[in-house]
């Protein structure tokens, strides 16, 4: 079968999700996950956009051995060499560079006759050839391109060194039929376009970022461009683990395959929704949390008999097990540690197996059933480390329907307890008054969302917060079977985030607005 390459954009254009602001640490927990998963490229930021990404470009190029990593960059010479700075240590570095070819943008946005566009492409890619073995050149807009002002601009690209050459649906408006006729023109009609890999990078403005992705290998590209759970600006990017899956169960229709570990996808989906605190939709293809479930009782029926009448991919292909075996509070920590292995984290310290068992008590106390998805939620919130300068240590609420909501908080600041209570306007308010009043920070709540990360009345609820202090943000999580304690919870991580925030170098609003999509 013919090789489809796996360019993962999760931590630069998944990054651009609105309300995503990934620190360093989590940048390269990812990175390491995808590593893992087997991806072959990561893009892991756009490093002239602050000194804080090119910071955390070059951690992530410096951790991860067994894939590329790749820096973005405009068709400009400063921010080629903010590419060549961070990804120095990088085992197999390469360069992403772009420049908008369709007619809009070459109007309104570039203001540029194609005769510039060209001269400007062949001397950029031609600037960054010079300085990388590996060089991927974009035509940004290229759906809204004409066909053959874009054949023009893949050969020119060609001709001066590029290795890859992608051919983005930036805006999402192409059919899968008009998106698989492009690649087919220029497999016919490019020279030396043998000399190349051609890449796809759609986005689902229309739904069709899978399909058009699928449309573009079956009509000649080599590599494929997205994101895990298809995260991105406005409506997402190509979920990866959507085509690697279809490649894998209809491989006699396509004859083309990833090299993707798939038994990693659940994991990873989990990782990314959790860091980035964007919730997978419960009907999402392959790693929702419907996807494998099935509640009509003729379907029930006709899977007890044989799976495949309703099931065309098993659970365990991605990672996932049919048992619902869960723990208790009689359980002891040998118990415990064999379900973690279980679940895929044979590699915990014992420190960390220590924190998370601590907790799975704590909930195994007010639980009657902790299940799997329990436990996960759990061990996840412990892996990602804050640096704690705050900590919660008790909370106590008093509500009443015709009073006033109070809320007592303790907290403990280097192994000082102190204790504040205050009122608001609902009984979250009053905690979060109090914190800040205990904390002497000031920051703005800019979101704040629950979600129930397990089923029944006795559920685990998880919080998720945004903070905006000045110039920055910061998201907390909090988890709980007590929605009030795990709002607490991810106020403080959030507090503790930006405390750490304020000591790196910050993303300025400038830096922000410089950021230009493919």
């Amino acid at each position: 079968m013919r090789k489809i390459y796996i360019f993962d954009t999760t931590l630069r254009d998944g990054e651009q999700s609105p309300g995503v602001n990934l620190n360093t640490q989590e940048k390269v927990e990812i990175a390491l996950q995808l590593e893992k998963l087997g991806v072959d490229r990561i893009e892991a930021g756009f490093p002239i956009a602050s000194p804080g990404d090119l910071a955390a470009v070059n951690a992530v190029a410096r951790a991860v051995k067994n894939a590329s990593v790749v820096g973005l960059a405009r068709s400009r010479e400063k921010d080629i060499d903010a590419v060549v700075e961070a990804l120095k240590g990088a085992q197999d570095p390469r360069i992403h560079i772009f420049l908008a070819t369709s007619p809009i943008h070459r109007k309104h946005k570039l203001r540029m006759e194609k005769a510039e566009v060209l001269e400007t492409a062949e001397r950029m890619i031609k600037y960054a050839k010079a300085r990388f073995a590996q060089v991927e050149f974009s035509a940004e807009d290229a759906g809204r391109t004409e066909l053959d002002f874009l054949c023009e601009v893949t050969a020119l690209a060609i001709k001066a060194g590029a290795d890859v050459v992608n051919i983005p649906d930036t805006v999402g408006y192409m059919t899968p039929y008009e998106y698989g006729n492009i690649f087919k023109t220029l497999k016919e009609n490019v020279p030396d376009i043998e000399k190349i890999q051609l890449s796809a990078h759609c986005h689902d403005d229309l739904g069709m970022a899978t399909a058009n992705s699928l449309a573009a290998i079956l009509n000649g590209a080599d590599q494929i461009e997205g994101t895990i759970n298809g995260i991105g600006e406005r409506a997402g990017n190509t979920a990866l683990e959507e085509v690697a899956l279809a490649l894998m169960t209809r491989a006699e229709f396509f004859d083309a395959s990833t090299t993707l570990h798939l038994q990693e996808i659940a994991k990873t989906s989990r990782l990314v929704s959790k860091l980035t605190g964007m919730p997978v939709p419960g009907n999402k293809a392959i790693v929702g949390a419907n996807a494998f479930a099935h509640e009509s009782g003729i379907h029930q029926d006709g899977v007890l008999k044989e799976k495949t009448t309703y099931e065309i991919i098993s659970p365990a292909t991605i990672g996932l097990k049919d048992s619902k075996l869960v723990l208790g509070k009689h359980s002891g920590r040998h118990a415990f540690r064999e379900k973690l292995v279980d679940l895929g984290f044979e590699n915990l310290t014992e420190e960390q197996v220590n924190a998370a068992f601590g907790k799975f008590k704590d909930v195994a106390d007010r639980k009657k059933d902790v299940s799997n998805e329990d436990i996960l939620a759990l061990l996840e919130e412990k892996l990602v480390e804050t640096p704690e300068v705050f900590a919660l240590e008790q909370l106590v609420v008093a509500f009443d329907s015709h009073a006033v909501p109070s809320a007592t908080v303790k907290l403990r600041k280097e192994g000082v307890v102190s204790s504040h209570t205050a009122e608001g306007n609902g009984t979250v308010d009053a905690i979060y008054q109090a914190i800040l009043a205990l904390t002497n920070e000031e920051a703005e709540l800019d979101d704040y969302s629950i979600k129930s990360v397990t089923d029944g009345t006795d559920a685990l609820g998880e919080v998720h917060v945004v903070l905006q202090q000045g110039e920055y943000s910061a998201q907390g999580r909090g988890v709980s079977t007590d929605i009030l304690e795990a709002s607490a919870r991810a106020y403080v991580d959030a507090l503790n985030r930006l405390v750490e925030k304020r000591k790196e170098p910050a993303r300025t609003k400038r830096d922000r607005d410089n950021v230009t999509l493919i």
